[in-house]
């Protein structure tokens, strides 16, 4: 995790986005492109370890991965929309999964966006600023 995210909610907070993937480098890459974008995130490396970032740290908008390596994106998802604290946190997924359905069957699952690996900046960036907007951040 980054170790300088500060917790929505808190006074100078600014978006916070958590992306779960297992993929070291992927991560990276995510990261740089975020915070080129002026965003900060915290990261976990598995569904169980982003659940529970995501009920510590509260994070505007959740990036997932769907192949994970303990449980998958889509338990992931159903997971946080069945938490009441959790479900207004929207999930998107960031995934190579691009077969015809896929973005279907993780939208059925809950998530509220999709993208398909390789990602560019402007997608990312504009999926992310996009689901902000309808946010209301302090």
């Amino acid at each position: 995790m980054s170790a300088n995210a500060r917790t929505p909610g808190q006074p100078g907070a600014c978006a916070c986005i958590l992306y779960i993937e297992d993929n070291p480098q992927n991560v990276r890459l995510l990261r740089k492109m975020l915070q080129n974008g002026g965003f900060e995130m915290i990261d976990a490396s598995g569904g169980l370890m982003g659940l529970q970032c995501a009920a510590d740290y509260k994070p505007h908008i959740i990036l997932l991965d769907i192949d994970l390596p303990d449980i998958d994106g889509v338990e992931v998802t159903r997971r946080l929309k069945a938490d009441a604290a959790l479900a207004h946190i929207p999930v998107i997924a960031v995934t190579a999964n691009v077969m015809y359905g896929d973005r279907q069957r993780f939208i059925d699952a809950g998530c509220d966006g999709y993208l398909a690996k390789p990602v560019t900046r402007h997608e990312l960036i504009n999926t992310v600023t996009y689901f902000l907007d309808r946010l209301d951040i302090d």
